[in-house]
C-alpha cells in the first residue's frame, strides 16, 4: 500500500500504516515483521542524485566521472560530519554534548543515523531522560502519528521543542539554528523530512514550509540553506500523494524558495539548489505545474523554476547544464498549452537561440582541437577528443528530446536557430576544395556535424531544408562566412570554383579527396539515404534515391493510372516525374529566400534526376577502383553503390564495367603474388572471413561505422615499416579490395553472391612428402611432440649469450600452413627427437651468412595478426604501439654442405607451400559466368 498523508487509522493494519519503502521492524506486530525485512529504506541523498524521468537518461554517460567523485566528496563531508567537534563556543565541555546524544538514541536515532555517529552516541553513559518531558499528548493522539524507521516520537510541534531543548542545553541560542553541531543538524534533516512524510495532515495544519521559510529568513550562516534545500528535496523526491504534492507546491512557499537569493559562489550549496529544481520539476504535471505559476487570463506570466533553471543552462560544470536540462525537459513534457506558449515567447525563446550559440562554439572547440592534435598529437589526443564528440552528441540528443515534447512553436524556434547560426554560415560554407591537406580540419568537422545532426536532431522540415542547400553554389554561403577557416589560410589553399554545387563539392571528395575527405562525404550521403523525414523527391533530386524506392513508387502511379508510371517502371532510365520533383524542391529554394535570406535560387530546370544519379554512380565507381584509400572506406562506398543498385548492373555504362573489370584483374594479380608472402599461410583464412564480412556490410540496412570515425580517422597510426605486422597490414588490406571488387563482379552479372568464396580444399599430402615422414598431422607441431628426425639436419644454436644448444632442424609443408621445426635427439630412441621449438616457414625470408658459409639465417615472425582478433588486440590503429621487432634465428652448421642442404631445404617446402596457395587460389578468382 502506498504511503499516504494524513493521520492512520485505527483499524488499519500494522502494515497499511507505514510506508511501503519502510526498511525496519520498530512499531509493528512481530507477525508484520517478516513481510518488511528485505525492503529498502531511504538514504542519505547525494545532491545530484534526484530521480530524473526517463527522457534525460542518455545524459549519464558524460556524468558518470563527475558523479563518481561528487559521490566520493559526500562521503568526505559525512567522515567530517561524524567527527567531534573541537570548537566548543558557549559549550559547557563534553557533558552537554554527551546530554545531546543521549537525547537522539533515546528517540531511537540509531535506526537510520550512520555507523560512526551512532558509536560516538553510545559512549556516553550518563543521561537525563530528557525525552520523557516530551511526552505531553494523549496515547492516541501518539499511536495515530507513529513516525516509520521505529521513530516513536509526538509530532513535528514537539519535535522542534526537543531540538530547542537541545540547543538550549547545549548554550545556543534557539533563535540562531545555524550554530549547531554539524552532525546534530544533519540528524534533524531526516528526522524532519521523515516525520513530515508520516504525520502528513497533521503537519499541513502547522504550515511545516511556512516555518522553513522562516528559518531561512533568520538564517545567517550557510549550513541552514544548505540544510534546508536538502531536507526538502528529500521529501520533495518521496512524495506519493496529489495531496502531498499541492500541500507543498501551495501558498507560494515553492516559489519562494526558488526564488531566494542564495550565496551560489558556495559550489555545494548551488549542487542542493539545482537537485531541489530538478525534485520539483519531477511532480510536475498539468494539474501541479498551476501552483508554481502566475497568470493573468489564460496566459502565465511568471514561472520561476523554468526560469530560474535556465539562468544556469551553460554552467562551466556539466553536471550543472545536465541537471538543468533535465528539468526543462520535465517542464516541456507536461504539455500544457499556456505553459508551452510562455516558454516560446520572448525573452524565454532567446534560451534555444542560446543553446545554439553555444553549440556552435562547442563545434569551434572541436574544430581547433582536431586541429592542433593533427599537428602536436599526444598520448591524450584521442580519448580527449571522444570526450568533446560525447559531449556534442549528448547536446543533440537533448535538441532532439526538446523536438519531441511536440511543441510546435519550439520546434520553429530550434530549427530556425540551427539554421541561422550553424548551417549556412558556418558549416556549408566550409566545405571547399582545399590544395593543403593539412587544412581539411574544417571539412572534416562540418561533414561529422552534418551527419550527426541529421541522424540525430529528426525535423522533416530542417532535413528538407539542408538537402535543398546542397544545390547551392559556394558563393552562395561564402560571401559574408568562411565557415571554419581563416581568410588567410583560404587565399593560399582555397581552389574551390564557384560553379560548383556543394553536392558536387561531395562528389569531387568521393572521387578526388583523401581518406577523411571521402569517408565524410559517403557519410552524408549514407546520412541523407536513411534520413526517413527527407522527402523521396528531394532524395531522387540528389541522385540517390534507391532503386527500390523508385519502382515502389512507381508501380503505385500506374496501378492508380497517373501518368507515364507503368512505361517509366520498365526503363532503366526511370525516376520521379520532372514537375513533382520541382515542386517540392522549388518550395524549400522559395522558403530559403525569404525565411533565411539565401538571395540565391538555383534554376529548377536544371535539376535532373536522372545526371545527377548518373554522376552520383560515376563518383561511387572511381572511388571502387582508386588504389590509394583505405580498403575499409571502399567497402563503405561500395554499401552505398549496392543501395542505389540492389538489382543488377542495368545502370552501369559499359565505361563503369570496363573500369572495375580492370581494377578487379589488377588486385588479383596483387593477391595471386601473396601466395609467396610473409604472410601466405592466413591468406585463404583471411579471404574466407573477409568474404562473409563483406557480403554481411554490403546487405545490411546501415552502415555499420560511428560517426566519430570520421574525426577520428586522421588519428589512427599504422605499424612501421620494415615490421612483419606491416606486410600483414597490407596483405589483409589488399584481400579486403580483391572481395569488394569480387562481390561487384558477381553482381554486375546478376548472379547472387555466395556465402564463401569457391576454394580448393587442402589435398592429402603424398606419401613422400617431410610432412608425412616426420609424423606430423595437419594440427602442426607444438612442444614436446615427438616426430621422426630421417630428413632433419644437425645444427647449433644460441638462445641465450654463451649457452649453445645442439638440435635437428627441419622445414615442413602440409596443405596451406607451413613450420620451422627445431627438435631435440631422443638418446634412446634413435632417429627421433621432441620438438622443442617451432616457427611459421611463410616469410622465414632463409638466407646463407655472406661471411659465415655455415650460418643460415632465418626471419621469424609472429603467428598471429594481432588486428585480426579484436579481443585480444582492442586498441589496434586507435592509439601508436611501439614498434614490433621481427625474431630471428641464426643456425650454424657443421659444414657449408649441410647449411646448403637445409637451405634448400627450406626454400623447396616454401615453393611446395606457395604452390598448394595458387591451387586453392585459382578458383576464388574466377568471376561466376556459368563455365
Amino acid at each position: 500500500m502506498e504511503a499516504s498523508w494524513g493521520v492512520v487509522d485505527e483499524g488499519a493494519k500494522c502494515g497499511d500504516c507505514l510506508p511501503a519503502n519502510y526498511g525496519g521492524t520498530n512499531g509493528r506486530h512481530k507477525s508484520c515483521a517478516k513481510n518488511v525485512g528485505n525492503t529498502s529504506r531511504l538514504n542519505w541523498v547525494d545532491p545530484m542524485s534526484i530521480h530524473a524521468s526517463d527522457h534525460d537518461q542518455r545524459y549519464t554517460k558524460s556524468e558518470t566521472k563527475h558523479r563518481m567523485s561528487t559521490n566520493e566528496e559526500s562521503k568526505n563531508s559525512l567522515r567530517q560530519s561524524e567527527q567531534a567537534p573541537t570548537n566548543m563556543g558557549k559549550l559547557d565541555g563534553q557533558k552537554k554534548m554527551e546530554e545531546a546524544c543521549e537525547c537522539i538514541l533515546l528517540m531511537g536515532g540509531s535506526s537510520f543515523i550512520p555507523p560512526g555517529m551512532v558509536a560516538q552516541m553510545k559512549d556516553a553513559k550518563r543521561l537525563p531522560n530528557i525525552g520523557s518531558e516530551l511526552m505531553d499528548v494523549s496515547g492516541a493522539e501518539f499511536n495515530k502519528m507513529k513516525i516509520f524507521l521505529g521513530l516513536q516520537i509526538e509530532e513535528y510541534v514537539n519535535l522542534l521543542k526537543f531540538r530547542g531543548l537541545i540547543l538550549q542545553s547545549c548554550g545556543i541560542p534557539s533563535g540562531d539554528p545555524g550554530i549547531v553541531f554539524p552532525w546534530i543538524n544533519s540528524v534533524f534533516v531526516l528526522l524532519e523530512a521523515y516525520c513530515i512524510l508520516a504525520c502528513g495532515r497533521f503537519f499541513m495544519e502547522k504550515q511545516v514550509m511556512g516555518e522553513f521559510v522562516r528559518v531561512l529568513k533568520l538564517s545567517r550562516t550557510v549550513s541552514v540553506p544548505l540544510q534546508l534545500l536538502q531536507t526538502v528535496s528529500i521529501m520533495v523526491q518521496n512524495l506519493k500523494s496529489e495531496h502531498a504534492i499541492y500541500y507543498m507546491f501551495s501558498n507560494e512557499h515553492i516559489n519562494y524558495l526558488i526564488t531566494y537569493p542564495f550565496d551560489f559562489r558556495n559550489e555545494e550549496l548551488l549542487s542542493y539548489y539545482i537537485s531541489f529544481l530538478r525534485a520539483i520539476s519531477g511532480k510536475l504535471d498539468k494539474n501541479t505545474v498551476s501552483l508554481l505559476v502566475k497568470t493573468h487570463g489564460d496566459e502565465v506570466i511568471s514561472f520561476p523554476l523554468y526560469v530560474e533553471a535556465i539562468c544556469f543552462a551553460f554552467h562551466e560544470e556539466g553536471m550543472i547544464r545536465t541537471a538543468v536540462r533535465a528539468v526543462t525537459l520535465n517542464v516541456y513534457h507536461v504539455g500544457d498549452d499556456s505553459v508551452n506558449r510562455y516558454i516560446a515567447r520572448t525573452p524565454h525563446k532567446d534560451y534555444f537561440s542560446n543553446l545554439v550559440s553555444f553549440f556552435r562554439k562547442q563545434s569551434m572547440d572541436l574544430n581547433k582541437l582536431l586541429s592542433e592534435t593533427l599537428l602536436t598529437p599526444g598520448p591524450d589526443s584521442i580519448s580527449t577528443i571522444i570526450t568533446a564528440v560525447d559531449e556534442i552528441e549528448d547536446n543533440l540528443y537533448y535538441f532532439s528530446d526538446v523536438v519531441s515534447a511536440g511543441i510546435p512553436d519550439v520546434g520553429r524556434l530550434i530549427t530556425d536557430s540551427i539554421m541561422m547560426i550553424l548551417i549556412f554560415p558556418l558549416l556549408l560554407p566550409s566545405l571547399r576544395i582545399m590544395l593543403d591537406n593539412d587544412m581539411q580540419c574544417g571539412v572534416v568537422t562540418s561533414l561529422y556535424l552534418l551527419c550527426c545532426i541529421l541522424r540525430i536532431v529528426k525535423i522533416k522540415d530542417m532535413a528538407n531544408t539542408i538537402a535543398a542547400a546542397l544545390f547551392y553554389p559556394l558563393e552562395a554561403f561564402t560571401k559574408s562566412s568562411w565557415g571554419f577557416h581563416s581568410e588567410g589560410v583560404l587565399a593560399q589553399n582555397d581552389c574551390s570554383s564557384s560553379n560548383l554545387s556543394l553536392r558536387e563539392v561531395l562528389l569531387t571528395y568521393i572521387s578526388k579527396g583523401n581518406d577523411i575527405l571521402v569517408l565524410g562525404s559517403l557519410s552524408v550521403l549514407a546520412t541523407l539515404l536513411q534520413t526517413k523525414e527527407l522527402d523521396e523527391s528531394m532524395l531522387d533530386g540528389l541522385g540517390i534515391l534507391p532503386q527500390r524506392k523508385q519502382h515502389k513508387k512507381l508501380l503505385l502511379q500506374a496501378l492508380v493510372g497517373e501518368g507515364s508510371g507503368e512505361e517509366q517502371l520498365f526503363s532503366s532510365k526511370s525516376s520521379f516525374s520532372r514537375d513533382g520533383i520541382s515542386n517540392d524542391i522549388n518550395s524549400y529554394h522559395k522558403k530559403n529566400k525569404e525565411q533565411y535570406g539565401l538571395s540565391f535560387l538555383p534554376s529548377v530546370a536544371e535539376i535532373s534526376s536522372h545526371v545527377h544519379r548518373y554522376q552520383v554512380i560515376d563518383a561511387l565507381v572511381s572511388l571502387c577502383c582508386r588504389s590509394n584509400i583505405s580498403a575499409e572506406i571502399l567497402w563503405d562506398g561500395g554499401w552505398l553503390l549496392r543501395q542505389l543498385l540492389p538489382y543488377s548492373e542495368s545502370e552501369f555504362s559499359s565505361h563503369h564495367l570496363e573500369l572495375l573489370k580492370v581494377s578487379y584483374k589488377n588486385y588479383a594479380s596483387a593477391l595471386v603474388e601473396e601466395v609467396s608472402g610473409i604472410w601466405s599461410d592466413f591468406l585463404i583464412s583471411v579471404l574466407c572471413d573477409e568474404w562473409r564480412k563483406c557480403k554481411r556490410a554490403m546487405e545490411s540496412s546501415f552502415p555499420y561505422k560511428e560517426l566519430n570515425c570520421i574525426v577520428l580517422l586522421p588519428l589512427k597510426f599504422s605499424s612501421e615499416e620494415g615490421s612483419t605486422f606491416a606486410a600483414g597490414k597490407g596483405m589483409h588490406e589488399l584481400v579486403k579490395v580483391f572481395v569488394l571488387l569480387h562481390q561487384l563482379q558477381i553482381f554486375t552479372l546478376g548472379r547472387a553472391i555466395p556465402e564463401q568464396p569457391l576454394i580448393y580444399p587442402p589435398g592429402d599430402p603424398p606419401a613422400n612428402c617431410r610432412a608425412r615422414r616426420s609424423g606430423l598431422d595437419l594440427s602442426g607441431p607444438k612442444a614436446g611432440t615427438e616426430v621422426s628426425l630421417g630428413n632433419a639436419v644437425p645444427c647449433r644454436i644460441a638462445f641465450e649469450r654463451g649457452k649453445e644448444l645442439h638440435f635437428c632442424f627441419l622445414a615442413i609443408s602440409s596443405g596451406i600452413s607451413g613450420w620451422l621445426v627445431l627438435a631435440e635427439e631422443l638418446p634412446l630412441k634413435k632417429s627421433y627427437g621432441v620438438v622443442r621449438a617451432a616457427a611459421a616457414l611463410a616469410g622465414c625470408n632463409p638466407r646463407i651468412d655472406d661471411e659465415h658459409a655455415t650460418w643460415l639465417h632465418l626471419r621469424i615472425r609472429s603467428s598471429s595478426l594481432p588486428f585480426l582478433d579484436a579481443v585480444q588486440f582492442k586498441g589496434y590503429g586507435k592509439k601508436k604501439t611501439k614498434a614490433s621487432v621481427d625474431g630471428r634465428w641464426t643456425l650454424a652448421f657443421r659444414d657449408e654442405e649441410t647449411c646448403k642442404s637445409a637451405f634448400l631445404m627450406t626454400v623447396e617446402e616454401i615453393n611446395f607451400l606457395s604452390d598448394e596457395l595458387g591451387l586453392s587460389l585459382q578458383v576464388a578468382q574466377q568471376i561466376y559466368e556459368g563455365t
